[in-house]
């Protein structure tokens, strides 16, 4: 491998173990302008998109500990990756989709789990990361308050019966 193709695979390798996840999207017939405004949505959204060389891609992917990805790489292709929420990610790709039918999702990662394209549309129809915690957290705090009630109650009740004798006798 020539030592430009080193370097730019290394770039990838970089790429790949610092996100936790990166999906894979054919850009055929996407234009300059559109690309880079995709950037700029992907960016907002925590991620970032690359146009990739399919073979250094390959040696790359197999070099991070992933699937033999020989016959997936095909096309004019593009990573995006990204350090935070995949839905949020996935969302932009999916809507810039919507717009301008442009780029068309291939496949992703999840960690070491594949993605098919359909399973990436299911991922951005998820709410943000942040409210999913937040509604766990709702679900995880119920009975946490009801049990605090339910201890709560006989005593408030015996200090309620206490002070009522305490106002009678005076």
């Amino acid at each position: 491998m020539r030592e430009e193709k080193k370097f730019i695979s290394a770039d990838y390798l970089a790429r790949l173990n610092a996100s936790p996840f990166f999906l894979v999207v054919d850009y055929k017939g996407l234009s300059v302008g559109g690309f880079t405004q995709l950037r700029k949505r992907l960016i907002k959204a925590g991620g970032e998109v690359h146009v990739v060389k399919n073979t250094i891609f390959r040696i790359v992917a197999k070099e991070a500990g992933l699937a033999d990805l020989s016959g997936r790489l095909t096309g004019q292709l593009a990573a995006v990756t990204g350090k935070g929420d995949i839905a949020a990610v996935a969302k932009v790709i999916k809507g810039f989709q919507t717009e301008f039918e442009k780029p068309k999702l291939q496949f992703g990662y999840l960690g070491n789990k594949a993605l098919s394209a359909e399973e990436i549309r299911i991922i951005a129809d998820l709410p943000p990361l942040a409210e999913l915690q937040g509604k766990l957290l709702g679900v995880l705090q119920a009975p946490a308050q009801k049990l605090a009630a339910l201890i709560n109650t006989p005593g408030s009740q015996l200090a309620r019966v206490i002070d009522a004798y305490a106002q009678k006798g005076s």
